[in-house]
């Protein structure tokens, strides 16, 4: 297993029994943390198959294989619910979407390094090989990251692969830790934690799918029959359980929900629909959807999107706040796409006082109070050498 020089690590234990799945998480709910990754596949499903988990405590590493025949992975479900034990991920939301869709729940506490090295200053989603590199003096074995994890039996390789990924995350965690204790910033983690934390993250709703589509139009009831079908799809994808853009594009959404087919004759002539899927049972129940999209009343329809054509924020001064925003973050060590999007600095330039994540919290002391004070000319950005600073104005 590849190793940085520091690591005591045994090699990794494969678990392939549920007796062996329970007795290594009894002892890891004896730990103060665990570090926890997922191996899956998802590129012909709809929902993510579930392949392995890495499990790293003070003293092992395991791999669970998942699809052993016959395991029982309730005692991993326990573990995970434990709120004594912490569990550490890099990047977690897949590995959480998982893992609700798995035991109903996230993980609880939980803790994420790629959001922690944002607050720690080091720049918008660290990839996880540079920062074990940058906390660990490590290296991660990159040949095996788009391995067949669904195949069996796991090999050597695939199985040290998996393990490295854990171990080197408990000096991760503990070094990002260290220094955000140090700066008093472990509550700005926690404060991200909680999107992170709630079940409904990671639970599409197939009636504001069609959001995601962004439509240009005014029509209502244009809106009403994208958003019935964009609601079938994802209900539907999750029937046969392949991926929505497999089963109908986003493109053929936006043209039926335009000529809003009642037939299957009418259907098979939209773009990208075979004669085949405009008869078979999905056919129908499309067909069946928009027909029951026509029969909703007008007042019951979604409404228009809000405008962006509404009064458009001046170049300057979002460059301006941006520049502010960057100097801020700089001055603080921490990722400027943690404290405000883009989009939030386009409401901030025409808005008095948005309801945007940089107004609020921490956010606000490093970035909001300057960003309020420099619209209401309070305050002038200025250099002083090769720093940003501001000026009191007046």
């Amino acid at each position: 297993m590849p190793r940085s020089k520091h690591s005591d690590f045994p090699p990794p234990s494969l678990i392939t029994t549920t007796a062996e799945l329970d007795a290594l998480c009894t002892r890891l709910a004896a730990e103060e943390f665990v570090t926890v990754d997922t191996e899956f596949m998802r590129e012909r499903t709809y929902w993510p198959e579930l392949c392995v988990v890495q499990l790293a405590g003070d003293n092992e590493v395991a791999v669970v294989d998942t699809e052993a025949e016959g395991i029982d992975l309730a005692p991993l479900g326990r573990l995970l619910a434990d709120q004594k034990v912490l569990k550490v991920f890099h990047a977690c939301r897949q590995d959480i979407e998982i893992f609700v869709l798995k035991f109903g729940d996230v993980p609880r506490p939980l803790f994420d390094t790629q959001v922690a090295a944002m607050v720690a200053g080091f720049g918008d989603q660290v990839g996880y090989d540079a920062l074990v590199s940058a906390l660990t003096g490590g290296s991660i074995d990159k040949a095996h990251r788009f391995s067949d994890w669904a195949a069996r039996p796991l090999s050597a390789a695939q199985i040290n692969y998996a393990a490295a990924d854990v171990t080197y995350l408990r000096g991760v965690y503990r070094k990002l830790a260290a220094r955000l204790e140090k700066e008093g910033r472990l509550e700005w983690v926690a404060e991200e934690m909680g999107l992170l934390a709630d079940p409904a993250t990671y639970r599409a709703d197939p009636e504001t799918m069609w959001e995601r589509l962004r439509p240009r139009t005014n029509n209502r009831r244009f809106l009403g029959v994208l958003r019935a079908i964009a609601a079938w799809r994802e209900r539907e994808a999750q029937r046969v359980n392949i991926p929505r853009q497999r089963l109908l594009k986003d493109e053929a959404l936006l043209e039926l929900a335009a000529t809003a087919p009642e037939t299957p004759d009418a259907l098979a002539r939209a773009r990208g629909i075979t004669r085949g899927f405009a008869d078979g049972k999905s056919g129908l129940s499309l067909i069946a959807a928009v027909a029951e999209a026509k029969k909703v009343l007008d007042e019951d329809l979604p409404d228009v999107p809000r405008s962006k054509d509404g009064p458009r924020p001046s170049p300057a001064l979002v460059s301006l706040l941006k520049v502010l925003l960057a100097a801020k973050c700089e001055q603080h060590h921490v990722a400027p796409k943690l404290v405000a999007s883009s989009e939030d600095i386009d409401r901030l330039a025409v808005e008095d006082e948005p309801d945007i994540q940089g107004l609020h919290g921490w956010r606000r002391e490093v970035f909001g109070n300057d960003a309020m004070a420099l619209k209401s000319g309070r305050i002038a950005v200025g250099v002083d050498g090769k720093r940003i600073k501001l000026i009191p104005a007046g």
